[in-house]
């Protein structure tokens, strides 16, 4: 009989130096949660609902196909009221029963899963099958409870069941691992799919399965779910790669072929470990732990460098693929909190703290000397869901002082009038228009669990093992009814040694007889992170000689260069913007020294890269401070290389922003009297950008911000760049000057057509409230009443003849691009090719590109004519916003 597990059975053994929290402190953080989730949820309800997610920043539902297209960001989204299906557990958690039940009662009236759309199978399992589950198994609880839901009769259960149904198409296919999307309605053959023609998934997206789709059987009776689960659980374990026990990230589906062999922990393999251990947990089948034992030896042995988690090929595993780690790793200490393995989960959890400390929040990716290497934040509740876990199983109070830490980030720098929004960069503090349904589903629950005592708590969570998207299945399903015929690929006799249960109950008493252990261990990494230390040089073989050709050296235009390049594999893909692109084949490079060669040109490549733009202005923040944002509103601004530096200033420059006419700002200004004093709002175009500060310098304003005039650009699919002068000196312009894509210069022209009086902050990056408001009462000032706006404010953006667009620098060297993939040399398993793909393919986060200049001096008139040069009001600017949205995201699909 299967060994029946405890491992949440988690006991707080250890103590920290620090002193413990009071009760009446962690009940004060305890209900700070449930306010900031009420706030988020409710904002979603009134603004949103029934779209999938809410837009935060201008308070309105994210409808699929009316929003430019975000990628496979939005593969999530279904018109199935994604946000509130995956929130119904964490409601029943905060002890919201009456809120819960109006709920569920709106899901199973509004919510159809029928619709002609395709999106994600992983998405759509992990986050509605999940959360139509957990619901399910909160619903059963209350209704058992006798005092609610007493009117439930399966409803959820008969919803999740429609989904899988509408799921299993998915999985035709002859290595059982499924298609990563799937049509509702039509399913995958047929033209009227859209679907069907992928041939690879990540490792993560087939391996996130098992616990809903068994779950599901074994609630239901019917065996055909847990059966497709484990049938692709046991093709990707055959796929392993047996002399490293390391899988992939990406996999051909109907071959079984290797598409990226990196291995980490991170973006792309994360939940398939997961998924080991908790199908273990929850099922009681040691198959799975026996599996993830193998593979955690390996995890330890190769990708783990304490504090570090850093990806390697699985061919060559001592062969780094990356210098740096992306965000979804922070899981990782809380997987091995329940391993039992603390120790390496303190450390890293640690160096990730310390991380967060640095920038606010985790960086979606960043540097193994700890800089940002990718900026947004889109509020993942990884690193929470470690600290909670942590927390568990040693009862330190440090790691409630790390939640307080989560808690007074979100509230400072993310939380916004209409709910909480993603940030676009932790360097600015600049946000993203987004509240994605996981920070519903996942950060409040382990926030409320960290600072919740038992009493608190309307059940025992240990009766439960928490999803990856954290909903709640119940440990009773281990002994429910299920087929005893699935067919699963044992391991092999030699495989199934004692060894591979080794350490999986925590024993805190003998890992750390001093309670001073778990300071010892965290001090050197804390270090560490302050130090930012320095890089180590790129590793190479005795005997291979210096390289042929060094990256400092390489000159685009050089037919020599280019030569030596294609000799190492190396080729180049010119870019539209004028910049070049460098990807190595491994297997294309004359010979396997050569190839070894190539890949130490790409990594003196990317140290070069990463080197340049260091030197380059990172972007700067337009806080709005004036009523009723209050500075909870910030937007990511282009730099100018002239005039007022922000960096230096501790200050900013704060005013009221006025509309200069001319809107261009391309000759005299004319209401220099109501821009004396003010910030100017400009249009790009017609001249170059010093001219129009020139102007407005003239005309006494203190400040100025061009909006891009390209309609439908935004930082969200644009490389921000810097602003550059006009060939002469720019020592006259003594004004910051700062630049807006079109979609945020729009935030701004909505604010001032609905308030007129609107004020703003221009800084390198977003000030704390309590800081700009300083001597008021913040809370106060957001309950103020509205009052009228008695400044005038001009406003009237003249109809500009259409411009087009010179590129005038044509004489400037190329600038390289390193791909995001990194490179294999060649080896006897090297694959074809490392092809390059955007990251938001592999399941990760979208590297941002380097700032690039422009003069903007090329926008030319168009012959003068019968134009029409009346003014353009605000309202028609945004009532062809639509048009604009649907512009851009055709352009997007002509693009790809």
């Amino acid at each position: 009989m299967p060994a029946m597990l405890l491992l949440f059975a988690l006991v707080g053994a250890l103590s920290s130096q620090g002193q413990a929290m009071p009760r009446e402190e962690k009940n004060r953080l305890m209900n700070q949660v449930v306010e900031m989730f009420d706030h988020a949820y409710q904002n979603y309800m009134d603004h949103a609902y029934p779209a999938d997610e809410l837009m935060p920043l201008t308070c309105r539902g994210r409808v699929r196909g009316l929003e430019p297209s975000r990628g496979d960001v939005d593969d999530a989204l279904g018109k199935f009221s994604l946000t509130l299906i995956d929130t119904l557990d964490t409601l029943v958690l905060l002890n919201k029963t009456t809120e819960f039940e109006a709920a569920v009662r709106k899901v199973l009236s509004d919510v159809r899963l029928d619709n002609d759309i395709v999106v994600s199978v992983f998405e759509t399992n992990i986050r509605v099958l999940g959360g139509l589950l957990g619901g399910h198994s909160m619903a059963m609880m209350l209704k058992e409870g006798g005092q609610h839901m007493q009117w439930y009769q399966d409803e959820l259960l008969h919803m999740a069941k429609d989904l899988g149904l509408r799921l299993l198409p998915a999985f035709n296919t002859s290595s059982g691992l499924p298609y990563p999307r799937v049509n509702l309605k039509h399913g995958i053959w047929g033209p009227e799919t859209r679907t069907g023609s992928e041939t690879d998934t990540c490792t993560a997206c087939a391996g996130t399965i098992i616990l809903e789709f068994a779950a599901l059987s074994r609630f239901t009776g019917d065996p055909v779910f847990e059966a497709h689960a484990r049938r692709a659980m046991d093709f990707l374990w055959e796929k392993r790669q047996r002399n490293s026990n390391l899988v992939g990230t990406t996999i051909n589906i109907h071959s079984g072929e290797w598409v990226r062999r990196d291995s980490g922990v991170g973006a792309g393999i994360d939940s398939y470990y997961e998924y080991l251990l908790k199908a273990y947990i929850l099922l009681g089948d040691e198959l799975f732990l026996q599996r993830f034992n193998i593979h955690y030896a390996s995890i330890m042995k190769y990708i783990s460098q304490p504090p570090l988690l850093l990806d390697v090929h699985i061919h060559k595993p001592l062969l780094p693929a990356r210098t740096w780690m992306d965000s979804l790793l922070a899981f990782f200490p809380g997987l091995q909190v329940l391993k039992g393995d603390i120790r390496p989960a303190i450390e890293t959890h640690e160096m990730l703290y310390q991380v967060t400390k640095k920038h606010n929040f985790l960086p979606e990716a960043f540097t193994t000397d700890f800089r940002v290497h990718w900026a947004q934040h889109p509020l993942r509740p990884e690193f929470a869901e470690s600290t909670y876990f942590l927390y568990k199983a040693t009862g330190d109070p440090y790691y409630l002082e790390a939640g307080r830490t989560i808690l007074d980030n979100l509230n400072r720098f993310a939380r916004v009038p209409c709910g909480f929004a993603a940030m676009k960069d932790v360097r600015t503090g600049s946000h993203e228009d987004r509240m994605d349904s996981f920070f519903l589903a996942e950060m409040f629950k382990y926030l409320f669990l960290l600072f919740a005592e038992t009493e608190d708590l309307p059940f025992d969570v240990e009766d439960y093992v928490f999803t990856t998207e954290a909903h709640l299945l119940p440990l009773s399903l281990s002994t429910a009814p299920h087929s005893s015929s699935i067919p699963s690929n044992r391991t092999s006799e030699e495989e199934l040694d004692d060894s591979n249960f080794d350490w999986t109950c925590p024993n805190t008493r003998l890992l750390f007889p001093d309670p001073a252990f778990p300071r010892n261990l965290r001090e050197p990494i804390r270090s560490a992170v302050d130090k930012s230390c320095p890089r180590p040089a790129p590793y190479r073989e005795p005997g291979m000689g210096r390289p042929p050709l060094r990256a400092q050296d390489f000159m685009a235009n050089n037919p020599q260069h280019l030569e030596l390049l294609r000799r190492m594999g190396v080729s180049l893909i010119h870019l539209k913007d004028g910049r070049v692109q460098l990807v190595q084949h491994a297997t294309q490079a004359v010979s396997a020294v050569a190839a070894e060669d190539g890949v130490r040109f790409m990594q003196e490549m990317m140290e070069l890269s990463s080197q340049q733009q260091k030197e380059q202005l990172p972007p700067r923040a337009i806080q709005i401070v004036s009523h009723p944002f209050f500075g909870r509103v910030v937007l990511t601004a282009g730099p100018a290389q002239f005039g007022t530096d922000l960096s230096k200033s501790s200050t900013g420059t704060r005013g009221f922003v006025t509309v200069a006419e001319p809107y261009s700002g391309c000759s005299e200004i004319t209401n220099a009297e109501y821009l004396q004093g003010h910030i100017a709002l400009l249009q790009r175009g017609q001249c170059m950008f010093a001219e129009k500060a020139r102007h407005i310098q003239k005309a006494g304003a203190i400040g100025g911000i061009v909006v891009d005039d390209n309609e439908g650009s935004s930082s969200d699919t644009a490389p921000l760049f810097q602003m550059a002068g006009d060939g002469r000196s720019t020592d006259d312009i003594t004004l910051p000057l700062l630049f807006l894509f079109h979609k945020e210069g729009n935030i701004l022209l909505e604010a001032l057509k609905e308030y007129r009086e609107v004020e703003v902050l221009l800084s390198d990056k977003a000030r704390d409230r309590a800081a700009i408001f300083k001597g008021v009462d913040v809370q106060e000032a957001d309950e103020d009443c509205i009052t009228e706006a008695t400044t005038p404010t001009s406003f009237d953006p003249v109809g500009q003849s259409e411009t087009t667009t010179v590129e005038l620098d044509e004489s400037a060297p190329e600038e390289v691009a390193l791909t995001q993939e990194e490179v294999s040399p060649v080896g006897e398993d090297a694959s074809s090719a490392d092809e390059v793909k955007p990251p938001e393919e592999e399941g990760g986060p979208v590297d941002p590109a380097p700032p690039t200049q422009d003069r903007d001096s090329g926008r030319k008139e168009e012959p003068e004519g019968d134009t029409d040069s009346s003014s353009q009001s605000v309202d028609e600017l945004l009532a062809d916003w639509q048009e604009d949205l649907e512009a851009f995201q055709q352009m997007e699909k002509d693009e790809l």
